[in-house]
């Protein structure tokens, strides 16, 4: 993990049965007809580029390591390469990057 105190992680967030607990919620979601809806239009909700519904994973917008959990109001459709590059980032992390650039 990084040094920088951006991605300081707290044990209670990092708990393994709570992680197991949310990923399983995902996974249900996923299988949900909500899901399906949600990634039909194909738009990456980080870079609103257009992809295949199948080329879209499930991202939390704030990670279920930084206290996210798998709620319909915190996961997003985005593309691999966002969601590669946003790691660990909350959605204020991710503004204060773009700020500072």
């Amino acid at each position: 993990m990084s040094d920088d105190p951006y991605y300081i992680l707290d044990s209670k967030w990092t708990d393994p049965k709570r992680l197991k607990k949310e990923r399983e919620k995902a996974r249900e979601l996923r299988k949900s007809n909500w899901w399906k809806n949600k990634i039909a239009s194909g738009v990456c909700h980080y870079c609103g580029e257009k992809f295949k519904p199948s080329e879209l994973t499930m991202d939390h917008v704030v990670p279920l390591a930084r206290g996210g959990s798998s709620t319909k109001n915190n996961l997003v459709p985005a593309c691999e390469q966002c969601n590669k590059k946003k790691k660990l980032e909350t959605p204020v992390e991710s503004l204060l990057k773009k700020l500072n650039d």
